[in-house]
């Protein structure tokens, strides 16, 4: 397949109305970063969160711990797939829209748009409370660690409506440009749920302890909280897409405009977390100092996450609102330009460490056998990054272009390196090191794949 130069040549159509047209015609870089920083700020919300709630369940016990780690895998996918698949494609085809002149079409996709959030949001309710626990059971989960995981997750996906309907409008908020508020919504709710998670799990300043199931009670309170919110503010007039209710009505091609992204989207983080539960099980036949090593490098990429998603999802809608107004030559520009950022960001990163591990590896064990594992994985896997943040950005991207299927065909074959090879070193009884000399030759291939799937593919009609 080849650049399509002929559609690149397609004139362009009538501008949009401001601020929207500005998105069409001001500097990328700049407008790249500040679209960016906001995104950032509130995944670092989200990290704390995570790094709270963990906290609260140690207090809690080494059983609590066990479990959650059960339950993560799971919660994780219910936030990549309505955040950054399923979101990516809400986002990409109201920006379309937008790019394109059609406000009444980018409103009616809002609204089509809640209704996919909320049948994902009860498919996982109904998923994760009717098979659950035995989820949990294939995973190991025994005993008093089984009953705690099945607590902790039916308290969770009880709520997974929220959880579905916060980043889906959240993502048609993000559609119009409009970052700032979604980022400052959640940054609200994180704050929200760490506190009532603590209350609630630890049983702080007199309130009864309710254990795990409180620590995910102060989710689903955090979530319904900003789920009202939003629905509020769309439906009020405030936002650059006022929402009519009265003027709605069902459009299959409006499912289609958003599924035909989302849903092929929704592939690549289920493939992810595959990719992470399948090198975990193999890297346990190693010890425990191999597996522990590695949790401390996958905390980093966990870590770095925010970056590629602020630059990833930034690019959304300015790709989405050049593919529109047919612009295409802007959209490649734009993508490229986040890629690099990403890229380059994650990449010195994974550099600095990768020549000196201890920076990060002190703060979190002096135990001779795992800090030689976690120094192993950096040295390796480390200066990989820089195709890792770039993979992800342009995956979003080719979101805002509705041509996602090359960059989810690009995380199936980091999933079926990760697997075959890592199954044939273990059965080679290849030392350790190999393991996480493949896990950094599958990001190498992850990025450069996705790059190769973009700079080929044909971007528009």
């Amino acid at each position: 397949m080849t650049i399509d130069a002929s559609a690149d040549a397609a004139p362009p159509r009538a501008p949009v109305a401001s601020p929207i047209a500005s998105l069409l015609t001001a500097p990328i870089l700049p407008t790249l970063l500040r679209l960016a920083i906001p995104n950032m700020i509130a995944m670092v919300g989200s990290t704390l969160v995570a790094i709270a709630e963990t906290s609260y369940i140690g207090r809690l016990g080494t059983i609590p711990l066990a479990a959650i780690a059960l339950v993560f895998p799971f919660a994780m996918l219910t936030q990549m797939m309505s955040a950054g698949a399923m979101g990516g494609g809400v986002s990409s085809a109201i920006s379309r829209a937008l790019g394109a002149g059609d406000r009444d079409r980018a409103a009616t996709l809002a609204l089509h748009a809640a209704i996919i959030g909320l049948c994902g949001g009860l498919f996982f309710t109904v998923m994760m409370l009717a098979f659950g626990r035995s989820f949990f059971t294939l995973l190991g989960g025994r005993e008093r660690v089984l009953e705690e995981a099945s607590g902790y997750s039916q308290m969770l996906f009880s709520g997974a409506v929220a959880i579905w309907l916060v980043n889906t409008l959240a993502s048609v908020i993000r559609g119009t440009g409009d970052m700032r508020l979604p980022s400052m919504i959640l940054i609200g709710a994180s704050a929200l749920q760490i506190v009532l998670g603590g209350t609630l799990g630890l049983g702080l300043f007199g309130v009864k302890q309710f254990g795990m199931p409180g620590v995910a009670a102060g989710q689903l309170i955090a979530f319904t909280c900003a789920a009202i919110f939003f629905v509020w503010y769309l439906l009020s007039g405030r936002s650059r897409l006022p929402l009519k209710i009265r003027a709605f009505h069902f459009e299959r091609a409006m499912f289609l405009d958003i599924l035909k992204v989302g849903a092929v989207a929704c592939l690549s983080p289920l493939q992810t977390v595959l990719t992470i539960l399948i090198f975990t099980k193999i890297l346990a036949t190693f010890g425990t100092e191999m597996l522990a090593g590695y949790g401390i490098g996958s905390r980093l990429e966990f870590l770095l996450i925010p970056i590629t998603f602020a630059f990833g999802i930034a690019s959304v809608p300015m790709v989405g609102m050049a593919m529109g107004a047919g612009h295409l030559k802007r959209a490649r520009r734009v993508a490229w330009t986040a890629a690099a950022a990403s890229g380059l960001t994650v990449g010195l990163i994974g550099l600095v460490i990768a020549l000196d591990p201890a920076l990060w590896v002190s703060l979190f064990t002096r135990d001779p056998g795992v800090t030689a594992a976690a120094h192993s994985y950096f040295h390796w896997a480390g200066p990989a990054f820089v195709f890792f943040g770039m993979g992800v950005s342009l995956y979003f991207s080719s979101q805002g272009a509705a041509r996602v299927g090359g960059p989810v065909l690009a995380s199936t074959a980091r999933l079926l390196i990760v697997a075959i090879g890592g199954v044939g070193l273990m059965m080679a009884q290849a030392p350790a090191w190999t393991l996480f000399a493949l896990v950094g030759g599958a990001m190498v291939v992850f990025g450069l794949s996705t790059a190769a799937s973009v700079a080929f593919a044909r971007w528009g009609k």
